[in-house]
């Protein structure tokens, strides 16, 4: 997404006051800066956030509530709960939305996390249950990841959201973003962005882009992984439910022994045993559907946050490359055009620019360009922040695995604590071992 889309020409001498103001008000903190006093714990460069402070920022609860039904439509409403604020509010998908659009647009230089999307993509085998579900917990991922962001929770329009109970939040949210504009013109120290950086600012995003964008393949490909699991539990389960049914089918048969069976057919008593072994089966199909759940709700999710904050640096850094640079590479080729054809002003016609006019042009074309050149250095310090955060995220790889390993042990102990259960019953079924001797099933 463009830097400046949608800004307006009189946008940059509104820039312009804005960044005299702050040139002025942030002269010593600068002259700090340049002259090596600034100490590394003072400089608004770092962000000193870990994993654990940035999850006690908040937890945001996303349920979904029952279906309003109008004359020709229903919708899907959420009530949406922060722990911070104390306070519920009920939120539709669209208010998301536009939530997320005003978010790119108050922060262009920041990574934002996507938004699911709204309807069922075709080719996808899902059923519309199981859709809903999928982007509830997404929405819950994405409005968690921005309520627990250090810049995004301070704003008003992330405040907002959580807490506004009015008609109309999305008239609220946008007129909210009308009034502040986006981070550049209200961030203390934009102009002053370039004096805070690295020297081998470059190299450090590139090297950190590559690292990134590898982390998030290998994980992506373990999702694939870890979905499987999650649904072998599942089929565990339905396979040892359908096992119990036809246990209790077979338990409650009425036909009677034909008399060719003579006197030594047990199988009524074996039908009994049968039908109690039913029960211990649907508990074992009971625990296999619990352990599927346990694996989506502890692994898969935290993996697909994990996932979810990687994406969203990748696309920032994505933004950072096609917006910004590009952005000033027209404005320059707009700058050298211009500066030609007032070299090259003979006698003009009435309607042609004059000289002056020209020139004009050329001052506020450089303007332009000035403001887009501390937009690209604010950009690249925004950047150096986002990059501190997703490393902090990074903890949640091992907190993933440990969770892949707890909810193995935990299911396997109480999967085998069910099927031990089960061996009481099965020594009665097979009678007294004295009398009854087992036959070999394959050869020694």
């Amino acid at each position: 997404m463009s830097a400046h889309k949608g800004t307006q020409p009189c946008v940059y001498l509104r820039e312009n006051s804005i960044l005299a103001r702050q040139a002025e008000a942030g002269g010593a903190e600068t002259t700090r800066c340049a002259l090596g006093m600034e100490s590394a714990r003072e400089s608004p460069l770092l962000v000193a956030r870990s994993l654990t402070q940035l999850l006690e920022r908040d937890t945001v609860r996303v349920e979904l509530i029952p279906e309003k039904k109008g004359l020709f439509l229903k919708h899907v409403e959420y009530q949406v709960t922060s722990q911070r604020f104390k306070i519920s509010v009920y939120r539709r998908y669209t208010d998301f939305d536009v939530l997320h659009e005003v978010l790119l647009h108050r922060f262009p230089y920041r990574a934002v996390p996507a938004l699911p999307p709204k309807r069922k993509l075709k080719g996808v085998l899902t059923s519309e249950r199981e859709f809903i579900e999928g982007r509830r917990r997404a929405l819950r991922r994405f409005i968690n990841t921005v309520a627990r962001h250090p810049f995004f929770s301070e704003d008003e329009l992330v405040k907002t959201f959580l807490t506004f109970n009015g008609s109309d939040v999305q008239c609220k949210l946008r007129e909210a973003y009308k009034k502040t504009g986006d981070e550049f013109m209200t961030n203390k120290i934009s102009t002053q962005a370039k004096d805070f950086l690295p020297t081998d600012v470059q190299g450090q995003f590139a090297s950190s882009r590559e690292l990134i964008r590898n982390i998030f393949s290998s994980f992506h490909k373990l999702r694939g992984r870890v979905e499987r699991v999650c649904e072998r539990s599942r089929e565990t389960s339905a396979d040892l439910q359908v096992f119990g049914k036809e246990l209790s089918t077979m338990g409650s048969g009425t036909s009677s022994v034909p008399s060719p069976a003579g006197g030594h057919c047990s199988w009524g008593t074996i039908q009994q045993s049968l039908k109690g072994l039913s029960g211990e089966f649907a508990l074992l199909a009971d625990k296999a559907a619990e352990q599927g759940r346990r694996e989506e709700d502890e692994v898969v999710e935290k993996l697909n946050l994990f996932l979810d904050v990687l994406q969203s640096y990748k696309d920032l850094c994505e933004r950072h490359e096609k917006g910004i640079l590009q952005d000033q590479q027209r404005a320059q080729q707009r700058h050298s055009v211009m500066r030609r054809q007032t070299i090259s002003s003979g006698p003009q016609a009435r309607e042609q620019p004059t000289v002056e006019q020209l020139e004009s042009r050329i001052v506020q074309q450089e303007n332009a360009i000035q403001a887009m050149e501390l937009r690209s250095y604010f950009s690249l310090f925004c950047l150096h922040q986002e990059t501190q955060l997703v490393f902090a995220y990074l903890q949640l790889a091992p907190l993933v695995l440990e969770a892949l390993v707890g909810s193995q042990i935990l299911g396997h102990r109480e999967m085998g604590e069910l099927w031990n259960n089960l061996q009481p019953k099965m020594s009665r079924l097979l009678g007294d071992s004295n009398s009854v001797s087992s036959p070999p099933f394959t050869s020694q």
